[in-house]
């Protein structure tokens, strides 16, 4: 067990569940590499009984997780508000969006047809080939930062690897510790009421960019999940390939999820679009990694009247975002970084850039318009659509739809795209290829709307080509369990020792792929060479 005492960070805050937890009194002090090496040894252990508990059990696992973070009450609630300067009603409802995923995933396994369960048995052959899902063994996941809950210990990823049984070692992100210690004492509570090994779950700390590349490099690890920055998700993601034994690592690195307002909307619905989208841009002080950070604008026949249909668009943008009070952000270093790269794209780039808002670079951490044109994007296009932690956008105005589409094609791989349009905008030619580019470069195409807000469900998908993600796959809805998994298949193996998921008489009554037909029915072996379904 991990003995070392704690030193306070908060003196209001004496106690904790477990007395691992090392702060200093400015900062989380490093879980060291024996602490590492035990926690991971243990998920190591724990693995061969978890991977084999019963649905029942893991259901019920995920269950008393959601009832164990509902019963920490307004302890939780206030620990997050005073450690991430997020809002009170902000809190509650991640604490909601967080018990909601657990039981969405215990349904999930409930269920039981995730396993993808295929046999092809029988025909003239004689064959019997079987194959599912299996659980990949222990998963290593990185809190984030601005979820202290929904993508922190307790959060997606910790749920879908628990749901597909693999032990879960959670690294605490540091801006939050006490909140993840919180929610890391309810976890073990449900694990040890749930009759599972100890080893199912367990937590370390620490700030150092060397906790988390032990934890990659352990041989133990054998899976990874990670949201944050594209700068230390890619170091973790090289770090996991570069192992003797490389293993899959699913890093969520951000995006500026561009909005690309065609010219009808831009006529009808500029004011609606506008207001829409400075609420969207400031929401949570810009620190979703949905955070619409670039809009193309193009004229729709490049006359006088277009041209100033764009400029009016982009002047009541600015009037909302300045009219939006600054919220705080998560870290002084989180508001210092965004003061930094603001400066950046105003000055670092290109001088040709402007400041559209009245609120001066870095007076706080309040919502930034900015404008350049098409010429001056496509010649800075990879620098000006680096990632801006906070509340601020860049609306690029193109010429013409021939230079809008070059913009995007200059697009790296992004989380989401938006495009807004009215019916004439849609029937266009040229609207199929605008679609087209979108499409290749993002995991989600939003129509009127906006990227902020992202409902857990099976068709979700939260992720996109690189370097949105490390691996085009969802880390939200319930598909993310899958990330957690691999294929394999039972050839000629005898029915009493498949797993039961693939067994004949299909006890679940899960719907499985049989001889290529979709069926909950189980098989009748009717003679040693055929097989039929029942």
């Amino acid at each position: 067990m991990l003995t070392r005492p704690l030193q306070l960070l908060h003196k209001h805050r004496p106690t904790l569940l477990n007395p691992s937890i090392r702060l200093s009194s400015t900062a989380v002090l490093d879980s060291t590499t024996e602490e590492i090496n035990h926690a991971m040894s243990k998920a190591a252990s724990a693995f061969p009984i978890f991977s084999s508990a019963s649905t029942g059990q893991v259901s019920t696992l995920l269950h008393n997780i959601a009832q164990e973070i509902e019963a920490l009450g307004d302890e939780l609630i206030d620990t997050a508000v005073s450690e991430s300067s997020l809002p009170e009603p902000r809190i509650r409802g991640e604490t909601a969006r967080t018990t909601g995923q657990l039981r969405a995933f215990a349904a999930l396994v409930e269920q039981g047809s995730w396993v993808d369960a295929r046999l092809d048995v029988g025909g003239g052959t004689g064959r019997d080939i079987r194959r599912m899902l299996r659980p990949l063994g222990p998963a290593v996941v990185f809190g984030a930062s601005n979820f202290p809950l929904a993508f922190s210990v307790a959060g997606g990823d910790t749920a879908a690897a628990l749901a597909a049984k693999c032990p879960v070692v959670h690294k605490a992100h540091p801006a939050h510790p006490r909140t993840c210690e919180l929610v890391s004492g309810a976890i073990k509570r449900a694990v040890s009421s749930s009759g599972l090994p100890e080893g199912t779950f367990s937590m370390v700390q620490g700030a150092s960019p060397r906790v988390g590349q032990e934890l990659v490099a352990h041989p133990h690890t054998k899976v990874g999940g990670f949201t944050g920055s594209l700068h230390a998700g890619r170091a973790l993601f090289d770090i996991a390939n570069a192992r003797p034994n490389p293993i899959p690592f699913y890093a969520e690195m951000g995006s500026v999820n561009p909005v690309v307002v065609l010219p009808g909307a831009l006529g009808s619905k500029w004011e609606q679009i506008a207001a829409g989208l400075a609420g969207s841009v400031t929401l949570g002080a810009g620190q979703f990694c949905t955070n619409p950070g670039l809009v193309f604008t193009a004229p729709g026949t490049g006359c006088a009247k277009d041209a100033t249909m764009v400029s009016k668009f982009i002047t009541e943008v600015a009037r909302h975002v300045d009219n939006i009070p600054p919220s705080a952000m998560l870290t002084e270093h989180i508001h210092q970084e965004y003061i930094k790269n603001i400066d950046r794209m105003a000055i670092g780039v290109t001088k040709d850039i402007q400041i559209k808002t009245k609120r001066k670079r870095g007076s706080d951490s309040g919502g930034i318009v900015l404008h350049v044109s098409g010429a001056v994007f496509l010649k800075h296009a990879q620098e000006l659509q680096e990632e801006v932690f906070g509340p601020s956008t860049l609306i690029v105005e193109f010429e013409n739809q021939e230079q809008l589409n070059q913009g995007l094609v200059q697009l790296k791989g992004q989380l989401t795209a938006t495009i807004w349009g009215n019916r004439d905008d849609f029937q266009q030619p040229s609207f199929s290829t605008v679609l087209q580019l979108v499409t290749e470069r993002v995991g989600r195409v939003l129509f009127n709307g906006f990227p902020t807000g992202v409902e857990v469900c099976s068709a979700m998908v939260h992720g996109g080509p690189y370097p949105a993600s490390s691996i085009d796959e969802t880390s939200v809805g319930t598909e993310a369990i899958r990330r957690f998994t691999r294929p394999v298949c039972y050839q000629d193996c005898p029915d009493s020792l498949l797993p039961i998921e693939l067994q004949d008489a299909n006890a679940h009554g899960i719907f499985r792929k049989v001889n290529n037909e979709y069926t909950t029915e189980g098989v009748l072996v009717e003679e040693f060479t055929k097989k039929t379904v029942v």
